[in-house]
């Protein structure tokens, strides 16, 4: 027992004795400073020196960043959307022994908007508001009915308008500023939960994932990515900086459940600016072409294009009489800026090109066989022509649905010499038959379809039996029969 004390009070002398040579060798060492780290979160900055000189310090802001000003200023301008619609049923019991067998569904589905003016005008999702027969917007406890003013499915966007003014609209950022690792709040109302604020960062920019790709005709796919919290009811919401100003509308997350696992994606604000503006203006998106297809650079594909390096996008497809076939761009020639703005994937060219109109006209540099070149290249509407693309659609309210003739840029693309397609179903005979938004008809009882009357003419006199060829909204071969 004698010794294990004895060995105890050496222990504690020579701890002592550590204590007291550390403090008289170091005296330049100050004790480290508590009082300031009550109930905070101790950061760590280092100082950044520009290249222009040690003297040059970036200022970096110390501390947590304060997510309240910018979750107050833009919750005001997110609203709950409300989808009405209905579907037609069939009761096999009932139709059996003499009933009617046929009824109609109510269908409520949701999502979120955001107040783009102080007069009503309100973006969203174009897949929140599809096929929609009614909409509802509820804001601050009032409910509002709503017109659809435009949809762009290229962009997976719509615009509604509400009868109200003097609304709190949102600010608008420019997503060009936007920078990588910077923080951002996703604003959103989902279920008619007021509002949901959750914190990220911007985790990339140019995102393509091919989201839209399979239903979208000419997807422009440039999204923000961000790990801020994006649910199924935040599609349509807002996507904003520590200013509480939109640098994006929230359209889609990554995941197999269908719920957030750590991606969500949003359309850049100065896309969302574009599309906003046509549609008010125009009642259609003035998007512009030049004629053809793009594709990323990676080491197989410069290998089969024979490109010494992996700078731009290569020219995979140039359409007959389109605007770059007639300035002379080939196939392999590898464009590397448009204007002034650098391209370094498809995703910077399809965005470049969406902030344009038909008629403009912009410079392409490219490069062939090593040489760099630059050609003017006047942009063309989907009809090929450089006028204000107009919104051509034949409504038929008996049978729920709007028609359109299949652009002349986007038939030459797919292959097509005809064909109709299915816009805005609502409930009726398309819908009631399995029909989707997006069906191109190629063939009504064999005819081949040129004209949205055509086909309305064909179904409205044909007696009993229908037939219907086409492509689905996937590009498919699909045929249809049934009796009237």
């Amino acid at each position: 027992m004698k010794k294990v004390i004895q060995n105890i009070l050496v222990s504690a002398l020579a701890g002592f004795g550590g204590a007291f040579a550390f403090y008289s060798l170091a005296p330049q060492l100050n004790p480290p400073q508590t009082e300031n780290f009550t109930n905070q979160t101790a950061y760590t900055h280092q100082p950044i020196r520009k290249v222009g000189g040690e003297d040059d310090i970036l200022s970096i802001p110390q501390g947590p960043p304060d997510f309240v000003q910018a979750s107050s200023i833009s919750t005001q301008s997110v609203v709950y959307i409300k989808n009405i619609s209905r579907r037609q049923t069939v009761d096999m019991f009932d139709l059996y022994f003499g009933g009617g067998g046929y009824g109609d569904n109510r269908i409520v589905a949701s999502g979120s908007g955001v107040i783009f003016t102080a007069d009503g005008y309100i973006i969203t999702n174009n897949h929140v508001i599809e096929g929609a027969e009614s909409i509802e917007v509820l804001h601050n406890k009032k409910t509002y009915k709503a017109k659809i003013i435009g949809r762009d499915p290229s962009t997976d966007l719509a615009l509604l308008k509400i009868d109200a003014k003097g609304l709190p609209n949102i600010r608008l950022a420019r997503s060009k500023d936007v920078q990588i690792g910077e923080w951002v709040l996703a604003v959103g109302n989902p279920f008619n939960l007021t509002s949901t604020v959750t914190a990220g960062i911007v985790s990339a920019k140019g995102r393509s994932l091919q989201l839209l790709s399979r239903s979208a005709r000419f997807p422009i796919e440039s999204f923000i990515q961000t790990d801020a919290a994006i649910n199924p009811g935040n599609s349509g919401g807002a996507l904003v900086n520590l200013k509480g100003e939109l640098i994006g509308i929230n359209t889609a997350i990554l995941s197999q459940t269908g719920s957030y696992t750590g991606y969500g994606f949003a359309v850049p604000v100065d896309i969302v600016s574009k599309v906003v503006n046509d549609l008010i203006q125009h009642g259609e998106v003035q998007k512009a072409f030049v004629g053809l297809d793009v594709m990323d650079l990676d080491s197989e594909v410069a290998k089969e294009f024979g490109i010494k390096d992996l700078e731009g996008v290569v020219i995979q497809k140039v359409m007959q009489e389109g605007a770059a076939f007639g300035a002379g761009l080939k196939r392999g020639d590898v464009i590397i800026k448009i204007n002034q703005e650098t391209i370094n994937s498809k995703a910077d060219f399809d965005e470049n090109l969406s902030y344009y109109k038909p008629g403009d006209e912009i410079t392409v540099t490219y490069k062939r066989a090593g040489k760099v070149e630059q050609k003017k290249i006047k942009l063309t509407n989907k009809q090929g022509t450089t006028d204000a693309s107009k919104k051509e659609t034949l409504s038929a309210d008996d049978l729920g649905v709007d028609l359109e003739v299949v652009p002349k840029v986007e038939k030459e693309k797919i292959g097509l010499k005809n064909g109709v397609r299915i816009l805005n179903l609502r409930n009726g005979f398309f819908r009631n038959n399995g029909f989707e938004e997006g069906f191109i008809i190629l063939k009504i009882n064999g005819v081949e379809v040129t004209t949205a009357e055509q086909a309305l003419e064909l179904i409205t006199k044909s007696s009993r039996k229908i037939t219907i060829e086409g492509l689905d909204r996937y590009g498919q071969f699909a045929y249809y029969s049934f009796s009237r």
